[in-house]
């Protein structure tokens, strides 16, 4: 195991942390809005506060001999301007000139970007005496030719507004603090609730026994699991499928070999005997070798069928033709040894349109069983002549190729034609010996290369009608063996 194995991740905790860190992010973002919004709200009553008071102001300001400006304001009405216990308040009356007539001298004036129009009063931020103040000023228009006018300014500290402002974060940031703790509680207990179908889950998953393999029930899921649900479903269902294959292949071999295995104990027993002579000695021997044969085959062909119903089959670019060739000639001597004439015609090999997508290891099993099987059922006896041919033929508008055994045995009745594709089966009234497995192999390597296996008579003769087994494969075009290959077929 690597030292650097990378940890694993939490689902619950990864949900948790953004689901959290957003809100944390945004508390004090939260807090800066609500710090500006409360200092516009404290504002407001005390702006609405100096614009009244400025235009009292302006109410008494008045013209003297068409050009004296007189500003009265009574000392009761100076002293409550002035009295305030939180915030100092100032006032200024400049004249036409912009002379001095009551007030403050040293409030600032205000800066062209902060002139308002006549006869509207205008707020603006600035600072006297070191404080920063809120500034509300009118222009008073006293009828002048000239257009001169009069400056109104009061001014206010910002005390009063600082306690306000304070009050209103109080007010709105105080239950958050109670808030946002409840909040994280509420999320944990709520991710803790959505999670549990997991938990739950796992629990069944557990509590199963090891062969029990049937599904998983998914309506109690959340929708969201339900995906992974039916994945695990349906690999408990191939599973199924691989250990009843297995379960199969082992039954199917126990049977098929207890048979010469029981030959091979019984012709060793008769060789033992005290009494047996040198004759029954061979003859024993040749039965013996006989039995070992038959059971080399049997355990030949059931790891073929094993090898062929197994989903594991790698696919690479084949050349059909030069898989069959190479069978046809390995076959050449057994089909001489049972003095068959076996014979081969069709495709040649390099055929840019005989390429197809398949497993060679598989390819070359299919079509050795067939020749196999054909050489077996079609023997040499007196007058009749065993013969076999092989073919390919090839049909370049459909993009399919077809691999052709014909022999001249015994045939196969059409009503036997599917049942001798089941394993162990073998058709009624041949005396040949076998496993009942070939043909059985064949199909199962047709259907993994999605080809489609047919058999049919080859002729009319009543003792010898022979069969014809035909296997049809999809090839690929020339453009796309050029794809895979790299090189421009020829």
């Amino acid at each position: 195991m690597s030292e650097t194995k990378r940890e694993q991740r939490s689902l619950f905790g990864e949900i948790l942390d953004w689901m959290l860190t957003p809100l944390l992010l945004l508390w004090p973002a939260s807090l800066v809005l609500t710090w500006l919004v409360a200092q516009s709200i404290a504002d407001k009553p005390f702006d609405r506060g100096l614009e009244y008071n400025v235009q009292a102001l302006a109410q008494l300001v008045s013209l003297v001999d068409s050009r004296q400006v007189q500003f009265n304001l009574p000392q009761p009405a100076r002293q409550l301007l002035r009295a305030d216990e939180a915030d100092q308040i100032y006032y200024q009356v400049l004249g036409l000139k912009g002379e001095l007539i009551s007030g403050d001298k040293d409030m600032p004036l205000p800066t062209e970007g902060t002139k308002g129009e006549f006869g509207e009063t205008f707020l603006r931020e600035d600072e006297m005496r070191g404080l920063k103040v809120r500034v509300a000023a009118t222009w008073v228009d006293l009828g002048l030719t000239n257009g001169q006018k009069v400056l109104v300014q009061v001014a206010e500290t910002r005390e009063k507004r600082s306690v306000l402002a304070t009050e209103i974060i109080k007010g709105v940031m105080l239950p958050q603090f109670v808030i946002l703790p409840l909040a994280v509680l509420l999320v944990w207990l709520a991710l803790v609730r959505g999670i549990k179908p997991l938990h739950q889950l796992e629990s069944r998953i557990r509590a199963r026994k090891p062969d029990d393999l049937s599904p998983l029930d998914d309506s109690t899921v959340p929708q969201e699991v339900a995906p992974v649900v039916s994945a695990v479903n349906d690999l408990l269902d191939r599973l199924k499928d691989s250990i009843a294959t297995q379960k199969r292949f082992l039954a199917d071999a126990a049977h098929q070999l207890k048979t010469p295995l029981a030959g091979l104990r019984m012709q060793a027993d008769l060789a033992l005997r005290a009494n047996a002579s040198e004759q029954d000695l061979k003859l024993s021997l040749q039965q013996i070798g006989r039995s070992s044969v038959r059971a080399t085959h049997t355990v030949n062909q059931l790891l073929s069928l094993a090898r062929a119903e197994s989903g594991a089959v790698t696919n690479q670019l084949c050349d059909l033709a030069d898989l069959v060739i190479e069978v046809v000639q390995d076959s050449v001597p057994k089909a001489l040894d049972r003095k068959i004439d076996l014979g081969y015609e069709g495709v040649e090999p390099d055929d840019p349109n005989g390429k197809l997508m398949g497993n060679p290891t598989l390819l070359k099993e299919l079509t050795r069983n067939l020749v196999d099987n054909a050489i077996h059922y079609s023997p040499t006896n007196g007058s009749h002549i065993g013969v076999v041919t092989v073919r390919l033929l090839l049909d370049k508008f459909s993009h399919t190729i077809v691999l052709q055994v014909e022999d001249n045995g015994p045939g196969i009745p059409e009503s036997e034609r599917e049942l001798v594709l089941q394993p162990f089966y073998r058709a009624l009234g041949t005396n040949a010996d076998g496993s009942g497995l070939g043909l059985a192999i064949v199909q199962e390597i047709a259907q993994k290369h999605s080809a489609t296996l047919t058999i049919e008579a080859a002729s009319n003769n009543f003792f010898h009608p022979g069969s014809i087994f035909s296997v049809r494969f999809h090839t690929l075009a020339a453009e796309q063996v050029q794809s895979i290959t790299g090189s421009p077929s020829v």
